[in-house]
């Protein structure tokens, strides 16, 4: 299944993406939540569409994606985890997962602008893969990983590069700002996604193609990371795992580039849908 949310922002109902068509699955009675996850609501709602499904209503194409997932507890990224996005920052490639957050007000709409913040000077783009959690995972051995996840969706993490190296040098700052988390379409069940280690993913800026790249660069693959997270932290269903970006990114050009007002970004991950976005002035 591929799972959405349309509507206006903080008004979204749940949805299904067909192979023709959106779905209104509404009357189902849930949203894509930490409880619905947790609830075994993707076998749940696998059996409602049995009966239901005809009755649901068809969504207009013109109609606003939210987040196909209901804000989660935590939005947890791992950072370097291609060799050659570390080298274009200037880093070295880590030895373990390199952790950090991003707010969960970050979170918004696959297609909807994002918002340079005030005093930003370096505002980038990052194209990720992102796993959705599907049940509670504490201390996940390696070879369950699989077990405790329910999907996969594309992710911008737009990243202010002064806040998050030059001010303190604090990643949260900026990675944090409002908008800087574009999800979407829509969430992938994993059954759709064959080799999460092994997907072509893109971006370009105004059409021009600046990520170009495959998640089997990855140096942490996708149980990795999640086994790993899981022994320092709770992960709740729902929760979302970004799992870095390759290169391309404006840091990594010399001279660097970053967004400006007007500029679409534009990104997609085989089997998981593209975004664009346009970058707006703060106001």
């Amino acid at each position: 299944m591929k799972l959405i949310r349309f509507g206006s922002e903080g008004q979204e109902k749940p949805g299904l993406q067909l192979e023709d068509k959106r779905i209104d699955v509404s009357a189902f009675g849930e949203d894509f939540n930490e409880k619905f996850f947790e609830t075994n609501g993707l076998e749940r709602l696998v059996e409602w569409l049995k009966t239901n499904a005809e009755n649901c209503p068809t969504i207009d194409d013109a109609v606003r994606l939210g987040s196909p997932i209901g804000r989660p507890s935590k939005l947890v990224c791992v950072g370097l985890n291609y060799a050659q996005h570390a080298a274009e920052a200037g880093m070295k490639v880590p030895s373990e997962p390199v952790l950090f957050f991003k707010s969960t007000t970050a979170i918004v709409g696959p297609n909807d602008n994002v918002i340079i913040p005030k005093n930003s000077e370096k505002t980038d783009w990052e194209v990720e893969l992102a796993i959705v959690i599907g049940k509670k995972a504490s201390y996940v051995a390696l070879e369950d990983a699989d077990d405790y996840i329910a999907g996969y969706v594309l992710h911008n993490d737009v990243s202010e590069r002064a806040f998050q190296i030059e001010k303190e040098g604090q990643w949260c700052k900026g990675k944090g700002c409002d908008t800087f988390a574009p999800l979407g379409p829509f969430m992938a069940t994993k059954d759709e996604v064959k080799d999460p280690n092994n997907l072509k993913l893109w971006l370009e800026v105004n059409g021009e193609r600046l990520q170009d790249s495959s998640t089997s660069d990855f140096i942490f693959n996708v149980q990795h990371v999640v086994s790993y997270i899981s022994q320092f932290m709770t992960l709740l269903p729902g929760d979302v795992i970004s799992t870095g970006t390759p290169f391309g990114v404006g840091l990594g050009f010399n001279p660097q580039r970053y967004l400006k007002p007007g500029d679409v970004m534009r990104l997609g991950i085989d089997g998981l849908g593209v975004q664009e976005q346009t970058a707006v002035a703060y106001k």
